[in-house]
């Protein structure tokens, strides 16, 4: 079966509802969306690093307890594991403070192996931070050339708005990598002053990659293309938290692309109904997640959905190579 290949940070998100905390949950962008990927019975490999302490082996257990496979997680003893403390407002969404040690370069990076047809997800602050950019990009490149599909997730926190110049340039060269670019109305607000997708797209996505959703939180989800611009509702759901939201939204609609057989080569040509059916699996896995005060799909969710798509008849292309993940150790 194909696989999904998730590159980014570690953390331990101790949760608040008012005054106490109320949960202390393992995050990270791309973290939360291989979870729900693992959960949902489609094999999930992690690249990324935390401290060899306490919540750093927290984090590992947890992973591997939810069928990800962690042999590309350095645990090094010369860093502490990244914290952060999520506030929750009354509309249930999220103001973080994080502890965490100042950037620093990747230590003893091993890429596993990328096969024709897996998907990588990067994104957020981790794939334009240039203390690692050097080594995130080569692997990018490096599965680009393999044939997989990159998913981009931009994720640009208003912690950083004042760095748009700097950041600007990484941006762009991961908009010209990606196959598909997803990111929020909020994310370009921040980086670009603009929210309407069509504008997002001709002016700032287009040049760099051809496919780009753009979501809305509970307004809509619009699909950029060449062809054309699909627009999909969203059905009102009860939200408990939105920590997550936009990370699980990517998982399921990764999942969709395995479970449906889509390949690189077939998402340009891919029609109104096809997006309807993977943005569709995009919202479900968000709905669930903001239904609970946890980051990533729960378990019984995740049975449900594979069941789905075995009784569906949506099966992934055979490809015996991408069985294996075994780690290719050249990268500089």
């Amino acid at each position: 079966m194909r696989k999904v290949i998730g590159i980014g940070e570690t953390i331990m998100d101790i949760i608040f509802h008012g005054e106490q905390p109320t949960a202390a949950v393992p995050g990270g962008s791309s973290f939360n969306s291989i979870i729900s990927v693992g959960r949902a019975g489609v094999p999930a490999v992690f690249i990324g690093e935390t401290g060899n302490d306490e919540v750093g082996r927290r984090i590992a257990d947890f992973m591997t307890a939810n069928h990800v496979d962690t042999r590309f997680l350095q645990m090094r003893d010369d860093i502490q594991s990244a914290v952060s403390l999520a506030f929750l407002n009354e509309r249930h969404d999220a103001r973080y403070m994080f502890y965490k040690q100042p950037p620093r370069h990747l230590k003893n990076f091993i890429r596993p192996g990328v096969n024709p047809g897996d998907v990588v997800q990067f994104g957020s602050y981790y794939a334009i931070n240039p203390h690692i950019r050097p080594t995130v990009k080569s692997f990018l490149e490096y599965a680009h050339n393999r044939g997989a599909i990159l998913f981009y997730d931009l994720n640009y926190r208003r912690t950083y708005k004042d760095r748009a110049t700097e950041l600007l340039p990484a941006v762009q060269e991961n908009f010209r990598l990606a196959d598909i670019v997803r990111g929020s109305a909020d994310d370009f607000e921040v980086i670009y002053g603009l929210r309407n997708a069509e504008d997002i797209y001709h002016r700032h996505i287009e040049p760099f990659c051809r496919l780009f959703i753009c979501t809305c939180g509970a307004e809509e989800i619009a699909v950029c293309t060449p062809q054309a611009t699909y627009r999909f509702p969203v059905p009102p759901i009860h939200t408990v938290s939105t920590i997550g939201a936009g990370d699980n939204f990517n998982a399921g609609f990764i999942c969709a692309l395995i479970r449906y057989g889509i390949s690189r080569d077939d998402m340009p040509l891919l029609s109104y109904a096809q997006w309807e059916r993977l943005t569709d699996c995009g919202r479900r896995f968000s709905a669930n997640v903001c239904a609970s005060i946890h980051n990533s799909i729960d378990e019984d969710f995740g049975q449900r959905m594979a069941e789905e798509w075995k009784q569906a008849g949506a099966e992934t292309r055979p490809d015996e190579n991408s069985r294996h993940l075994s780690p290719d150790k050249n990268t500089k």
